[in-house]
C-alpha cells in the first residue's frame, strides 16, 4: 500500500513481516489532478498518432518521449518490443490513448523495478506511488494492448524494508484499461483518488493482473470486469499465509470502491493461503468498500474466512461482500457476507462508474 516510510504492524492476519500494515496515504505530491467533481469529457483535442519503436524505426524510441511530444487527444502507438523505462502521463494530456501496435499485450512490455524503499538519486526513497512503472494522471485516457510490469524482487533486496512495488498508478477519472497485463508482487495496481471524496473512476476490462500482497488497492472507484487475476505463489504451506488480493481504503462518504465482477481468479498457491482482502485504514474516514461477484475463486482462497483485519482495523467494520461466486474457493457463512439480490442490483459495473455524468464504458 501507499506510504513513503515504514508501516505500522498489522493485526490479526498472521506474520508477513515485510508487508506489515499499510502506511499513510501517499504523501509525495501526485501529478496535478482534476477537481473532486471532474468536468465532462473534453473529447479529442489532438487526434495525431505518435509512433514508438525501440529499434529506432519510428519517430520515438521510448514511450515517454512520445508522451512528452503528445497533446491531449493524441494516440501513442507502441511497436512490439520491451521498453525499460518509467512512464508518466500528466493530467494535462487528457484523452490520450496508449496503444500496443499488435493488439497482443504480451508483445509490448513496459518494465521497471523500483520499490517504495529503493534509494533515489540525490537522497530519499521513491515511496509507494513513486515506485510505479507507469503513472496515469490524465482524465479520459485509454490504455490498451500493453503489458506494464514492476519486476522488483524481495529476494534480491533483503536490505529494503518497504517492499511495495507498483506497476500502474492510476489517478485520473474516466480511465479505461483494456486488453492489457499488469504484473507485480506487492501493490501491483494503485487505484487512487487524489481527493479522497472526489470522483475518480477507473475501468479494467479483459485484462490480466498478477501479484501477491494488496495488489489491487486504493481509494478510487475501480471496476475489474471480465479480468483474469493470478494470486502468485509465495511458497506458504497449505493453510498458511501467502498474501492478500485487495486492500481498499475507500472514503466513508463514497458508496463505491472496488468491484471485481464476472472474472476468474486463479492461483498455483497451496489451498487456504490467500485472503481476498483487508481494509487499509490510514485515517478515520477510510472504510474500505469491495465487492467480488460472479467470479470463480481458486482453492488458494481461505474458504472459512477470506477477509482479515489490518493495522488493528476490523474487516467487519469495512464494506466487504460477495455475490454468486463459484469455484473451490467460494463459500458462505458468518465470515463471508453475501449480497442479497436487491443489493446486488446496485453493485454492478455500470452503477459504480456512472458517477455524476452517466459515464458508461461497459457498452
Amino acid at each position: 500500500m501507499a506510504g513513503t516510510s515504514g508501516k505500522p504492524g498489522k493485526a490479526g492476519a498472521g506474520v508477513l513481516t515485510e508487508t506489515g500494515g499499510k502506511g499513510p496515504a501517499p504523501s509525495a505530491p501526485a501529478p496535478s489532478a482534476p477537481a473532486p467533481s471532474a468536468p465532462a469529457p473534453s473529447g479529442r483535442a489532438g487526434g495525431r498518432t505518435l509512433t514508438v519503436a525501440a529499434d529506432g524505426s519510428a519517430a520515438h524510441r521510448s514511450v515517454q518521449a512520445a508522451v512528452d511530444a503528445a497533446t491531449a487527444g493524441d494516440t501513442v502507438l507502441v511497436a512490439r518490443g520491451t521498453y525499460r523505462e518509467t512512464v508518466n502521463v500528466p493530467a494535462s494530456k487528457g484523452g490520450l490513448t496508449l496503444k500496443g501496435a499488435t493488439g497482443n499485450a504480451e508483445d509490448v512490455v513496459i518494465t521497471y523495478d523500483n520499490a517504495s524503499g529503493t534509494p533515489k538519486p540525490g537522497g530519499g526513497t521513491y515511496g509507494t506511488a513513486g515506485s510505479a512503472t507507469a503513472t496515469f494522471a490524465a482524465n479520459d485516457i485509454t490504455v490498451t494492448g500493453v503489458t506494464v510490469e514492476n519486476t522488483w524482487e524481495r529476494s534480491a533486496h533483503p536490505d529494503v524494508k518497504d517492499t511495495q512495488a507498483v506497476a500502474v498508478n492510476a489517478l485520473g477519472d474516466r480511465q479505461k484499461y483494456l486488453n492489457s497485463r499488469f504484473i507485480g508482487h506487492q501493490d501491483t495496481v494503485l487505484n487512487w483518488a487524489p481527493s479522497a471524496t472526489g470522483q475518480y473512476r477507473q475501468y479494467f476490462r479483459h485484462c490480466f493482473i498478477a501479484g501477491d500482497v494488496d495488489f489491487v488497492f486504493g481509494n478510487a472507484t475501480a471496476v475489474y470486469d471480465h479480468v483474469n487475476i493470478t494470486l502468485r505463489d509465495r511458497g506458504a504451506a497449505a493453510g498458511g499465509l501467502g498474501g492478500y488480493l485487495a486492500a481498499p481504503n475507500t472514503d466513508a462518504a463514497k458508496p463505491y470502491g472496488i468491484l471485481i465482477t464476472d472474472s476468474t481468479i486463479s492461483s498455483p498457491a497451496r489451498p487456504g493461503t490467500y485472503y481476498l482482502g483487508r481494509p487499509w485504514h490510514p485515517g478515520a474516514s477510510a472504510v474500505g468498500q469491495l465487492v467480488i461477484r460472479n467470479t470463480s475463486l481458486p482453492a488458494a482462497v481461505k474458504t472459512e474466512g477470506p477477509w482479515t483485519d489490518m493495522g488493528g482495523f476490523s474487516w467487519k467494520s469495512a464494506r466487504f461482500a460477495e455475490y454468486a461466486n463459484t469455484g473451490p474457493g467460494a463459500g458462505t457463512g458468518a465470515n463471508r457476507p453475501q449480497l442479497g439480490a436487491d443489493r446486488a442490483a446496485v453493485h454492478t459495473a455500470r452503477a459504480y462508474l456512472a458517477g455524476t455524468d452517466g459515464w458508461n464504458p461497459t457498452g
